[in-house]
């Protein structure tokens, strides 16, 4: 099925760092920040048909030798080459070749990539916030209609017109175009020349951008490392590949009468479901669930009003910075009458800010840590992982407990729509455990909850306001560091007799009344 991805993706402030994602799910922040961006759409009302230029289109017309080509070198991918449009984007195209000749690109990342649409980079925070132009801050580099977004057209990312472009770009991937398509975007608002109809008919594309971005170059060859790039695993939410795709380098020289190759047709020996299975995680051994061993570390966490503890296992082997830093922090009492500012009922509950309002705290490191995310820790219920504000650099002394909703096949498959990926051990447990899994490889884990879930559980119920903070506190007593002693574990929220008991009750409730009610949260 047609996969209809609107213009705003390319927003380059990130909105999903925030507790706000582009999947409708919610991500975990420890810096409060949401941005909403908006895609005009061309449905005013006019007494006249909208109509577009009907000009010859440009991308796929040859350089001249002697013309002025860009070389980008991808880590482990290979070499793309790209024609450039002084003719039709001229600020675009001085902007890149001199950025280029600073070596401004060398050693960015592609920090989102999404299949069948584009694969983006050039930001030097490596998030989708950063960068700037030759001439610092934003410029203008206006779009044309020779240019149009076929795949391997190279264009500027924007936030909102093409007066913000700065430094981050785009190459197109896309995907086929038909006719009941095209009838689609026009239904929307948008309007295309019957010369952009052809094209887009025959190779495919993103036409829906068109006057929103400056394109401002063409692939003239390694079109099949670009797609190679676009089938990497990523993070659903965030789109970002789970492992970085480094750009080595980007270098200006001259087109010498090269072979061109436009097409993906053109790559013999490119094989789609190789590319997309060389793509494919590897299955490890989701290591959550592991008991711990006795004589281990483990932390004792004691709620205010509520009997007993939470109880979690620590993963110092995936998490070598991480777990020092919530060791030490507890020992020093330093969570000992903190709260729990945000719940979300079926996602997590988050604490350990000094502030209590998701703006404070720090690690015990004098310049904080990135212990990054390991692929044998998951989302799954119970998870205990560090808050962040847009990358796993910016962990401090937030953390969260997940809680999360258990996902049928159905549920994951549309995940997988999306562009999530699971192994099948990561889809074993989402479906049996439940969890967040969209926030897998955005947020470093360092613990599971043991015994005690069922009071996560509890607490993901408490009444909150329109900021997801409780309206009565709900606080810390103490958290204590002690060694494992043999203790019961009950890693799964089934495992809970209470938990089982109410159930039960809920479900005899449901058997006398036919009442019905509806809960919007």
């Amino acid at each position: 099925m047609f996969r209809k991805i609107l213009a705003g993706v390319f927003c380059t402030t990130l909105v999903f760092s925030a507790f706000a994602s582009c999947s409708g799910k919610a991500g975990v922040s420890s810096s409060e920040s949401t941005t909403d961006t908006t895609s005009a759409s061309a449905t005013e009302t006019t007494t006249e048909a909208l109509t577009a230029e009907n000009v010859d289109i440009a991308n796929f017309t040859a350089p001249q030798k002697g013309d002025t080509i860009i070389t980008m070198k991808i880590k482990d991918y290979g070499e793309v080459k790209f024609r450039l449009f002084p003719e039709y984007a001229d600020k675009g195209v001085e902007n890149f070749v001199e950025l280029a000749k600073k070596g401004y690109y060398d050693g960015l990342k592609f920090h989102r990539v999404i299949r069948d649409f584009m694969i983006q980079g050039g930001d030097p925070e490596g998030t989708g916030m950063g960068g700037e132009s030759v001439w610092g801050g934003k410029f203008d580099g206006g779009t044309d209609p020779h240019l149009i977004h076929v795949p391997g057209a190279l264009a500027y990312a924007n936030s909102g017109s093409t007066s913000t472009d700065g430094s981050q770009f785009y190459v197109v991937t896309g995907s086929a175009i038909t006719d009941d398509d095209l009838d689609y975007f026009s239904q929307g608002g948008y309007v295309f020349s019957d010369k952009a109809k052809a094209v887009y008919k025959k190779v495919g594309g993103t036409p829906w951008l068109d006057g929103s971005y400056t394109v401002f170059g063409q692939v003239i060859d390694g079109l099949d490392v670009i797609f190679k790039v676009q089938y990497v695993a990523v993070n659903a939410a965030s789109s970002m590949p789970l492992e970085d795709v480094i750009i080595e380098s980007v270098t200006v020289g001259e087109y010498n009468g090269e072979e061109i190759r436009w097409y993906i047709d053109d790559y013999k020996d490119f094989d789609i479901e190789e590319a997309k299975k060389a793509s494919e995680k590897e299955n490890v051994t989701i290591a959550n669930y592991t008991a711990p061993k006795e004589g281990e570390k483990i932390v004792s966490m004691k709620l205010k009003g509520y009997d007993g503890e939470i109880k979690i296992k620590l993963f110092p082997e995936y998490a070598e910075k991480g777990v020092p830093s919530f060791l030490e922090h507890a020992e020093k009492g330093y969570y000992d009458g903190l709260t729990f500012h945000r719940v979300i009922k079926d996602f997590m509950i988050q604490g350990g800010d000094p502030k209590g309002d998701g703006t404070g705290g720090e690690s015990i490191y004098e310049k904080g840590f990135d212990d990054g995310t390991n692929s044998h820790l998951i989302h799954a219920a119970g998870a205990v992982a560090y808050a962040n504000s847009g990358s796993t650099a910016s962990s401090g002394s937030q953390f969260y407990i997940v809680t999360g909703d258990v996902y049928n096949t159905e549920e994951i498959s549309n995940l997988e729509e999306q562009g999530y990926d699971f192994t099948d051990n990561e889809a074993e447990v989402y479906s049996t455990n439940g969890g967040t899994p969209w926030l897998d490889g955005s947020y470093t884990i360092f613990g599971q909850v043991f015994d005690g879930l069922d009071i996560v559980f509890d607490v993901q119920n408490v009444e909150t306001d329109t900021n997801d903070k409780p309206v009565k506190d709900v606080t810390i007593e103490y958290v204590k560091v002690s060694e494992y002693k043999g203790e019961t574990v009950r890693f799964n929220i089934s495992d809970y007799d209470k938990i089982k008991a109410n159930t039960q009750t809920a479900t005899e409730a449901s058997t006398e009344t036919t009442a019905e009610t509806t809960t919007n949260e």
